[in-house]
């Protein structure tokens, strides 16, 4: 199939296609007149990417155990669990650092609207 038609059957943009391939993370082959062909297991390939991706892999990442995880189960590829692992810990750090920032300008709001009930200026504070 060519890229286009590849896009289609995954929803990744074309671009992105293209940059797979550039990164090696889909091989392809060319026809005579220099247009990409994919087989059907491109579309695997593609879909298990982008599922990735929704993890919030980055390609490097990927790119690391995507062959494992395309002939194996999950459980059998050794690299994935410490993986998983470290991502999510990264998760629960800036959900650490999301739930101050929240609470941070939920007691800003509250200052900032308490000062202009009792009709005083509002300011900066002070460090």
């Amino acid at each position: 199939m060519r890229i286009s038609e590849l896009s289609k059957l995954t929803g990744a943009s074309i671009r992105s296609l293209r940059y797979y391939e550039a990164k090696g993370l889909i091989a392809t082959q060319r026809e005579e007149n220099g247009y990409r062909v994919f087989n059907q297991m491109a579309v695997e390939r593609v879909k298990t990417i982008q599922f990735y991706l929704s993890l919030g892999f980055t390609t490097e990442q990927i790119e690391s155990f995507l062959n494992c995880v395309m002939k194996n189960q999950e459980s059998q590829c050794d690299d994935l669990l410490p993986l998983y692992t470290e991502k999510l810990q990264d998760i629960e750090r800036q959900m650490e650092m999301l739930q101050m920032l929240q609470a941070n300008l939920k007691d800003r709001i509250a200052y900032i609207e308490q000062q202009r009930l009792q009709g005083l200026p509002v300011g900066v504070p002070s460090k």
